[in-house]
């Protein structure tokens, strides 16, 4: 019987000095009640918690520990780029071989820039398109989360969904009517949407497979139409793969669904864990951003010295060894198979979806493929669920909106493992 008395104390202890505990809210544990589990260490597959248990990782730091925890080419890196200072604010070498790797593996990218995080390259690839097209609408779809930039939280998924936040105080109305919102996988809607906005949309942004509602599929001709109607309508398409990117295939959501963008957003993976983002995409765009035009982005820290060794060193690592993903996605179909047999020998709804290394229970006895159909699936029995799989060594994502994403170090003892708990688990719920 696992105990967490040490991280009741750290939790309480942290709530009187960080807002509710944590520093992002899903850590909160809110939306599946308990005390969140405070982390001490990892390695490979593993998490290990302040009373010393270990779980099975099926977060990866939310997608970025691709290959595992502590990777060691990633710590070693790391730590021998630190001996030269952590930074600079000024241009290095390492920030070109790192652009042109990402270049080498994603399509349709002429230039990239790095920034701090997915949030910041979201935000950035937005105002680009705006300052583009001189527009300044723009289309996002229910439950996909770009980050807590204010424009993106309208109808958001993640934590907004998580915590039931429909309308976010501080996100001001003017600020929040020219996001326009419909339903992910429904391109009647966004026709609509465009026949009413004639000549005002700047952009369409879309998570190519969303993981922030749970892992969603998009329907056959759903991104191909929109790269339609962008083409159409001058709008500029933008693919947010922070999660996706670099997970899907090297190229991402773009090489692994035969669709292009006009600009990519990045995160997660391309820092192997540190804070980093970047956004990519053709060159006519680019000559609109400073120092080349009038549209200003910019970042002290953008292009960190050691979170592109660390990035740098990742993504290396997985173009040189390409079966790594092939691995990973084995691996993945493997646990599909065996939850597919304790679900259905359980004899209640549920639905699984799973792309890559990218997977997602939902207690359901429909389709999930949108936000309304994850919502509408049976969140108190994931609540239930989620804490049975924690008290058997499985440390899921603390919520019934996010995809799981599985690491290369997981061992096929691993999976077994888990199926095990899994159906452990649904006999108490």
């Amino acid at each position: 019987m696992y105990s967490y008395e040490s991280s009741k104390v750290l939790f309480e202890r942290a709530q009187q000095s960080i807002p509710g505990g944590v520093n992002s809210p899903v850590r909160a544990f809110k939306s599946v009640g308990g005390t969140p589990v405070f982390i001490k260490k990892a390695k490979g597959a593993y998490l290990y918690d302040a009373d010393d248990n270990q779980y099975i990782d099926y977060i990866a730091s939310w997608g970025p520990m691709i290959l595992g925890h502590a990777y060691e080419p990633v710590v070693k890196a790391i730590c021998d780029r630190a001996q030269f200072s952590t930074s600079f604010g000024a241009p290095t070498e390492l920030e070109i071989e790192m652009a042109e790797l990402i270049k080498s593996m994603a399509p349709n990218i002429d230039l990239i820039r790095m920034v701090n995080s997915g949030t910041e390259a979201c935000m950035s690839a937005l105002r680009l398109a705006r300052g583009y097209t001189g527009k300044n609408k723009f289309i996002k779809f229910e439950g996909c989360y770009h980050g807590h930039a204010d424009p993106f939280l309208v109808k958001a998924g993640s934590g907004v969904a998580t915590f039931n936040i429909q309308t976010v105080p501080g996100v001001t109305a003017t600020t929040a009517k020219d996001t326009l919102t419909c339903a992910y996988n429904n391109l009647d809607a966004v026709k609509k949407l465009v026949s009413e906005n004639t000549n005002e949309i700047a952009a369409i942004i879309v998570e190519p497979v969303p993981g922030n509602m749970g892992c969603i599929l998009p329907q056959e001709g759903f991104l191909e139409g929109l790269r339609t109607i962008c083409d159409e309508e001058n709008i500029v398409l933008i693919f947010d793969e922070v999660m996706t990117g670099f997970r899907l295939a090297l190229g991402g959501a773009q090489e692994k669904l035969g669709v292009n963008a006009d600009l990519v957003t990045y995160g997660k993976v391309i820092g192997a864990g540190m804070p980093v983002g970047a956004f990519g995409g053709k060159k006519k765009l680019w000559q609109h951003i400073a120092p080349l035009g009038n549209v200003y982005q910019g970042g002290t820290l953008s292009g960190n010295p050691i979170a592109m060794i660390a990035g740098y060193t990742l993504l290396k690592e997985m173009k040189e060894n390409p079966s790594l993903l092939k691995e990973l996605d084995d691996k993945t179909q493997y646990l599909k198979i065996g939850l597919e047999k304790v679900l259905k020998a359980w004899g209640q709804p549920y639905i699984i979806n799973h792309l890559g290394s990218m997977i997602s229970v939902h207690f359901s006895n429909k389709p999930v493929t949108d936000f309304a159909s994850a919502a509408a699936s049976d969140i108190e029995k994931f609540k239930k669920f989620f804490h049975a799989m924690l008290k058997r060594g499985v440390y899921l994502p603390p919520s019934a909106y996010e995809s799981w994403f599985l690491n290369n170090a997981l061992s096929y003892e691993d999976l077994d493992k888990t199926i095990k708990a899994v159906g452990e688990s649904l006999e108490k719920i």
